[in-house]
């Protein structure tokens, strides 16, 4: 599929955009172009990659022209682009209004006069029966990526929803070990609270089968772990060696949760088990030909997919960080 292909990432200098970067020069490709609007960034992944098929382009989705001129012969491409942080979102709901739904509708329009194969829009588990401003907006992008299959053009949309990646730039996982070790204490919200997990390797391997498999107007789930915050903390206080780390509940912040979901009770009625790994949602607009495609497909029997079942023994969860390199 990416073999001998001109690809565009936008976002691509955060952390996904790393990884995915890494596993796309696996698959030989023409071009991988990086788009992000983080100067010092690209300069520092252009030293760690030192691969002549990376071409850096500063821009920001918020401008339509900058993105439709990074189109031009492109044949895939990823949107990654997105203020991610939920208390950024909160205090400025304007910027993310125009990053995360303005710059979702130009990326759209600019795959549409190029004749882009195919675009991948990045959501979130917050965009589904959102809570927050952030989730809202992604859950806004999720609805116009799907609607573009409407429009009159060869370019398929889809998206993929995931949960937390692991180790991804202000993930939990670096905030904690920060804290136990300039602070000796953890702050968390609630010690309730839940959240999905999954490595950002395992994260984009799933990210590819959905890229392959897709064909347009869906939403991809990824099935992925979950566990308590608590746990988490307890896990790497371990880990650490520290006997004197405390553990103190700060109160949730505006806009979280105390559980995510990653597909609700409203979407469950529109949602198929496509295999092991990966739910479809698919949409309640009639796109030509989708229903068709996965009629075959069983219904799932989940109400919502929430992240405070199924949690991970400390054991798994200790595991999985492992597994991303977090703990030896």
């Amino acid at each position: 599929m990416f073999e001998n292909q001109t690809i565009l990432v936008t976002g691509a200098t955060g952390s996904w955009g790393h990884e995915l970067v890494k596993q796309l020069l696996e698959k030989n490709p023409k071009e991988i172009r990086i788009f992000s609007r983080n100067e010092s960034s690209q300069v520092a992944m252009l030293r760690q990659f030192a691969n002549e098929k990376l071409v850096f382009i500063i821009g920001d989705v918020k401008e339509k022209d900058c993105i439709i001129e990074a189109c031009a012969g492109v044949d895939y491409l990823f949107h990654l682009a997105a203020l991610k942080h939920v208390p950024v979102c909160e205090d400025q709901p304007l910027e993310a209004l125009k990053t995360n739904v303005i710059g979702t509708q130009n990326v759209i329009e600019a795959a549409i006069k190029h004749h882009v194969k195919k675009v991948v829009y990045i959501s979130t588990d917050k965009a589904a029966n959102p809570s927050n401003f952030y989730g809202f907006t992604k859950a806004m992008g999720e609805r116009l990526i799907i609607h573009a299959n409407m429009l009159k053009t060869d370019t398929k949309f889809v998206c993929v929803r995931g949960g937390n990646v692991l180790g991804t730039n202000g993930s939990v996982i670096h905030v904690f070990n920060d804290q136990i070790r300039t602070k000796n204490l953890i702050g968390i919200t609630d010690k309730r609270m839940t959240r999905f997990f999954l490595t950002l390797e395992d994260a984009i391997k799933l990210l590819f089968k959905a890229s392959y498999e897709s064909v347009g107007g869906e939403i991809f789930v990824m099935k992925m772990p979950t566990c308590k915050i608590l746990d988490l903390a307890e896990v790497l206080i371990e880990a650490s060696g520290k006997k004197t780390v405390k553990i103190v509940e700060l109160g949730i912040r505006p806009g979280e949760k105390l559980h995510e979901i990653l597909f609700s009770e409203y979407e469950s009625k529109n949602t198929i088990v496509f295999d092991e790994n990966y739910y479809v949602i698919l949409p309640t607009i009639d796109i030509p030909g989708l229903r068709k495609h996965y009629s075959g497909f069983s219904s799932v029997k989940l109400e919502s997919y929430n992240s405070s079942e199924g949690l991970m023994t400390k054991q798994e969860l200790k595991g999985l960080l492992i597994k991303g390199g977090f703990l030896s």
